[in-house]
């Protein structure tokens, strides 16, 4: 499956199903197959995905410390993933425009 995020104020967004999931869990929506984010609570939306972002940057950190010598430059962190995604967000919440998926 995949989750299409679309909206009047910019182009289609397509994610693959665990990280579109991923993203929706984070900003406190229900991964459902179809689904509407208000721009009213895009900011919330928005910090919730920053936090998210921070964190998993502070734990990376934390295990290069500790000698934990997985190859993180190989894996796709949060916040490459979330990024395209909060700049629609951003774009919606400036037009004041509803961001949808799965319609």
């Amino acid at each position: 499956m995949l989750y299409k995020f679309k909206s009047k104020a910019t182009g289609d967004l397509i994610m693959l199903e665990p990280h579109g999931r991923m993203i929706l869990q984070i900003i406190g929506k229900e991964p459902e197959p179809k689904g509407i984010l208000k721009w009213g609570d895009m900011p919330t939306a928005m910090q919730a995905l920053q936090q998210a972002i921070d964190d998993q940057e502070s734990r990376a950190r934390e295990q290069q410390v500790e000698g934990d010598e997985r190859e993180i430059s190989e894996l796709v962190s949060l916040r490459q993933r979330a990024l395209p995604f909060m700049e629609m967000l951003r774009r919606c919440l400036a037009q004041k425009c509803d961001l949808v998926w799965g319609v």
